[in-house]
């Protein structure tokens, strides 16, 4: 089966998907480079002989304090998108994602430097605009992990079964693009501004999202019964098909354990830069996120144009194995010429099984429970994101940045054998989408 034939024009000709694209740009650039500021400003609050140690594991608290507001939000947010508007669900979670950008400002505009003692090596402590900062971040990432069901679910309402995987590629890597501009920005920002005029930009962000999705038209979230069960009856329903699903079972697991292991090694990758590549200042890191996320991008796009739609799984475990290589040979290299080529190929790798995986789901599962569907994603992936920025910090204490970066390749290539040796239904995922058809996920027929 050939790519699909639809062109990216005639997608943009639509004011409603031109809207929906930018909004979505924005709202997901936002996180990321806000994100930036406070991993680079953990990995520096240190003295230089205390900075591997003490600043591994303020990362890692700073993981695990968004770890369960993000698994409460993964849990329900896929009701709430099946149950409620998405677009207004959207604006909501904007709105957190706004106040929560405007505390974090104000926390380092004055960032209280006062030492506060917590339980780690002798003398360890949290400066208080850390300890100040992490509950910013948590209800950041749970807004974020609300906003992403509702938007991912809203795709097949704008674009047909056979636009699936170009619509995908374009928001995705439109977003990707947002990111790497937003995370580049930081860096440099960063590097000759403060940390708070740095937020601050993030906080903008958001503000042009939410006046974006008050643009959107109201009629994207699919009819709804007059009668619908509890909520609690609504997450069980979702975890019911996913069990119905064994491919989709399948990538839910996948997903929580690569996730996971892409976490332990990414969230010391400003760690990696300051102590492993030696480089202070910010703008190299910003480089390194926006290098990756500029990889990502072209694996979006690049996605689109394979003919992935009935092999999907396949390519989704090659690229799994090409994502985990690229970290394994992160902790070889130690010039940054050679580490952001690497980083752009692990971002190649994630963006096009972003793509495939979006497209698939979208393609092969009813609109009244996709949304659950994507939330239990959520949990599987995105919830336990946290739990592997603590790990990282935790391994990086024991065996430094480079060990944690070699652990964490050895780890993907291993699991991938697994995954190719038992996880059959996953090998099989993938859909036929009809052309010309209206997207109709309900109908469309998985492989």
């Amino acid at each position: 089966m050939e790519g699909s034939s639809v062109r990216y024009s005639e997608l943009l000709r639509r004011a409603s998907f031109r809207t929906f694209l930018t909004a979505g740009a924005l709202q997901y650039a936002g996180p990321p480079a806000v994100l930036v500021v406070l991993l680079f400003r953990v990995a520096l609050a240190y003295p230089a002989a205390d900075r591997e140690m003490y600043g591994a594991l303020a990362l890692a608290f700073l993981g695990l304090s968004s770890t369960l507001p993000t698994l409460l939000a993964a849990f329900f947010a896929g009701s709430l998108a099946d149950r409620h508007d998405r677009v207004e669900l959207m604006r909501s979670a904007n709105l957190l994602a706004l106040l929560a950008a405007a505390g974090l400002a104000a926390d380092l505009y004055f960032s209280a430097a006062r030492p506060i003692p917590v339980p780690g090596p002798a003398g360890f402590y949290l400066p208080l605009w850390m300890v100040l900062a992490y509950p910013g971040w948590a209800l950041m990432t749970a807004s974020t992990t609300i906003f992403r069901p509702a938007y991912n679910t809203t795709v097949p309402r704008i674009a047909s079964a056979e636009e699936l995987g170009r619509a995908n590629g374009l928001l995705y890597a439109v977003a990707a693009l947002a990111v790497a501009l937003s995370t580049a920005g930081t860096g440099a920002l960063l590097t000759w501004f403060t940390s708070t005029e740095a937020v601050g930009a993030a906080f903008a962000l958001f503000l042009v999202t939410q006046g974006l999705l008050l643009r959107l038209p109201d009629d994207l979230s699919p009819p709804r019964p007059s009668s619908l069960p509890s909520i609690w009856s609504s997450v069980r329903g979702g975890f019911a098909y996913l069990r119905q699903r064994l491919d989709l079972f399948e990538m839910t697991i996948a997903a929580l354990v690569i996730n996971f292991l892409l976490a332990v090694a990414l969230v010391e990758l400003a760690l990696y830069v300051v102590s492993w590549l030696g480089l202070v200042a910010g703008i190299w890191y910003g480089a390194m996120i926006a290098v990756s996320t500029a990889g990502a991008g072209a694996g979006l796009l690049g996605a689109s144009h394979l003919p992935f739609e009935e092999r999907a799984g396949l390519y989704i475990l090659g690229f799994v194995f090409l994502a985990g290589f690229a970290l394994l040979s992160l902790a070889a290299v130690r010039s940054i010429w050679l580490a952001l080529p690497l980083v752009f190929a692990y971002g190649t790798a994630t963006g096009a099984i972003a793509t495939m995986f979006l497209s698939t789901v979208q393609a092969t599962v009813p609109h009244d429970v996709m949304g659950r569907v994507f939330a239990a994603d959520e949990v599987g992936s995105y919830a336990l994101v946290p739990v592997g920025q603590w790990v990282g910090g935790l391994l990086t204490l024991a065996v430094g940045v480079r060990g944690t970066f070699l652990t964490v390749g050895v780890a993907i290539a291993i699991f991938g054998v697994v995954m190719v040796v038992g996880f059959r239904a996953l090998r099989r995922f993938g859909y036929r989408p009809a052309p010309g058809t209206p997207s109709a996920p309900g109908e469309a027929s998985a492989t």
